[in-house]
């Protein structure tokens, strides 16, 4: 595995390779669903390669981007031992200029759910995806569904300007005990990693409603609303793929999303329907 901090060394040698490309970019502090991420791509392509870099932009004032997991020794065997051949690791100062052209997320679509109390936040993940995908020009690149708005709007992105990129959408992966796997996740004490089960099952809880026959999405709110009657709860909402409010499911057309702060960190978790 070759370890490449320059943009415009990892476009050369990529450039060059005239092979199939498979790249999943990420946060680091890599842990079970990134690297399922990995091994698809892996499995998928003649390359691979993997991105970390903790995104300034797409944070905002007062969040935890100082705080935000940095793991990066052990981040560089994970993948070498999954068979990534090239780590991508750049800084701040090799990814960003001074008086940069912007990307804006869409007015609505951008500013709804994840936007909505964090205005600005996919501004910035659509400007770092976008100099990615130029940097590395991948064939697939891997996003997985747990950020479910994040991976529509990448696809829209995709779409909107005629990237040559095929995005590849991948399943949350969880533990045991049901929790979607998250890097912030190191954040929860015992006793709030109890708590944010509570996600999951009220998830679990919809699921099993919808298996019965429900459809109605209030109904199915309110019921999920119960089961997460102790947390601080920011938003329940269910959508279609398109991220358009809907009065009732749609098989096979529909996501039930949750963010939901314990103690203090902030979780995020879906189904798809």
């Amino acid at each position: 595995m070759k370890i490449i901090q320059n943009p415009i060394e990892l476009k050369e040698i990529l450039r060059k390779e005239k092979k199939s490309i498979g790249f999943v970019p990420t946060m680091g502090a890599l842990h079970k669903g990134h690297l399922s991420l990995i091994k698809r791509a892996v499995s998928e392509n003649d390359i691979t390669v993997v991105s970390i870099f903790v995104n300034p932009t797409q944070f905002l004032p007062g969040e935890d981007f100082e705080k935000y997991p940095r793991k990066i020794e052990a981040d560089k065997r994970l993948c070498e031992i999954a068979g990534v051949d090239y780590l991508f690791a750049p800084t701040s100062d090799d990814i960003y200029q001074d008086d940069e052209v912007l990307i804006k997320a869409p007015k609505i679509k951008g500013y709804i759910l994840e936007g909505f109390n964090r205005p600005g936040h996919f501004d910035g993940v659509l400007q770092i995806v976008n100099k990615l995908l130029n940097i590395v020009k991948p064939t697939r690149a891997y996003f997985g569904k747990k950020d479910a708005q994040q991976l529509y709007l990448i696809e829209k992105m995709v779409k909107n300007f005629y990237l040559d990129v095929q995005i590849v959408p991948c399943d949350i992966v969880r533990e045991d005990d049901g929790l979607a796997m998250s890097s912030r996740n190191v954040y929860l004490s015992p006793k709030d990693r109890q708590k944010a089960l509570l996600i999951s099952k009220s998830l679990k809880r919809a699921s099993k409603l919808i298996m019965d026959g429900k459809r109605d999405v209030k109904e199915l709110k309110d019921e999920m609303k119960k089961v997460l009657k102790d947390l601080d709860v920011e938003y329940i909402e269910i959508v279609d793929r398109d991220f358009n409010k809907i009065d009732k499911i749609e098989k096979n057309n529909s996501i039930i999303l949750v963010a939901a702060k314990v103690g203090g960190t902030r979780l995020i978790d879906n189904i798809w329907v």
